[in-house]
């Protein structure tokens, strides 16, 4: 199917889990098959992924609280420390940026970025207008800079 890479790609990008990611997406197509005789054939494409970010969401919020309830929050911050290690491009760095973004920028940057959508296709999407488009994806980029220039300089700091 055409749409589940670049699907996959941003649900797992949300998510960081690729069994996740794949339930997800499953689950969004499932959902669109549930909802086939109420869907417009040229609505398809940004229904699947709002559907599926939003799946995507709901299934982080509750993950974030379940590690918060059960202490699993020390032990995936030594893995990731170990894991930065091993990867000298450091794309911790970068996941850390992206997940500190708020929710509505985190879903333009992904969708532009990581699907490769256009400004018109992101706004089909997400149910906003192409300048909120522009706004957000120039605001979240310059957070991720902001984001990663400060993770940079702690990082010479601490060396």
């Amino acid at each position: 199917m055409r749409l589940e890479r670049p699907v996959y790609s941003v649900v797992y990008r949300w998510v960081w889990n690729s069994e996740d990611a794949r339930d997800l997406v499953q689950e969004a197509f499932v959902r669109l098959w549930n909802m086939r005789d109420r869907v417009r054939m040229e609505s398809v494409e940004p229904l699947v992924y709002r559907i599926a970010i939003n799946l995507a969401s709901n299934r982080r919020r509750k993950h974030r609280m379940r590690k918060w309830l059960s202490g699993e929050e020390a032990e995936e911050q030594r893995d990731s420390a170990a894991e930065k290690e091993q990867d000298p491009l450091d794309r911790m760095s970068v996941r850390r940026a992206i997940d500190q973004l708020p929710e509505r920028y985190r879903r333009v940057v992904l969708l532009s970025e990581v699907a490769g959508m256009s400004y018109d296709e992101v706004g089909r999407v997400l149910s906003i207008p192409n300048g909120t488009v522009a706004s957000r994806r120039h605001e979240a980029m310059r957070r991720l800079r902001v984001l990663l220039e400060i993770e940079e300089d702690s990082n010479v700091r601490a060396s």
